[in-house]
């Protein structure tokens, strides 16, 4: 059940009632599972922009192949035309950076932001001085459309969000109006 929510904002009593469960077996059972490196639930970054925003946590499995073959998806064609396969590629992402930062030692401070409106940002690291942004396409074409919510989310934040960054399906990596995009092959180095 949680395979299937990778990605996706976590509401425990869906969980609980489609497990068969009470919410409360629930919570501790994702405790297990984050205690146990299965999963991690990213927080929404508390910045509103004077909007509601989201508050429940985004629920990501640790490692994308696992959750893939929970799922069913035993090779790679199956996943091309998978229903799933965008927010697989967002776990894989989120994992990735959150691996970096237990690799350099740090807590992994990693947020998303959404608001009521629909509008997201898939991470936010937050530095000392500033947000920086990353979405997730999964995509191996780049499209111009993909930099729209980087765009919305620079018009409308009042902090200074440094460089944004769109992390997508394939394998270039450059710089278009003014973000960087990365291919996946390149996620080694981007919270350094």
């Amino acid at each position: 059940m949680c395979a299937a929510r990778t990605g996706q904002i976590l509401n425990v009593a869906s969980l609980a009632t489609d497990c068969g469960i009470s919410a409360s077996a629930a919570k501790q059972w994702l405790t297990v599972l984050q205690a146990s490196y299965i999963i991690t639930l990213l927080r929404p970054h508390r910045q509103n922009f004077g909007k509601r925003m989201v508050k429940s946590p985004k629920l990501y499995f640790l490692d994308a192949g696992l959750a893939s073959r929970l799922l069913g998806i035993r090779d790679a064609q199956t996943l091309m035309t998978h229903a799933v396969r965008g927010a697989l590629f967002e776990t894989w992402a989120v994992a990735e950076l959150h691996k970096q930062r237990l690799n350099q030692g740090a807590a992994p401070d990693l947020y998303f932001w959404c608001d009521s409106g629909g509008r997201e940002i898939d991470v936010l690291f937050e530095t000392a001085d500033r947000l920086v942004p990353f979405e997730t396409k999964s995509g191996c074409a780049f499209a111009s459309d993909w930099l729209a919510g980087l765009k919305k989310w620079q018009a409308m934040s009042d902090v200074k969000p440094g460089a944004s960054h769109l992390i997508y399906g394939g394998s270039e990596s450059y710089q278009r109006e003014g973000m960087d995009v990365h291919g996946w092959r390149d996620m080694g180095s981007l919270l350094s």
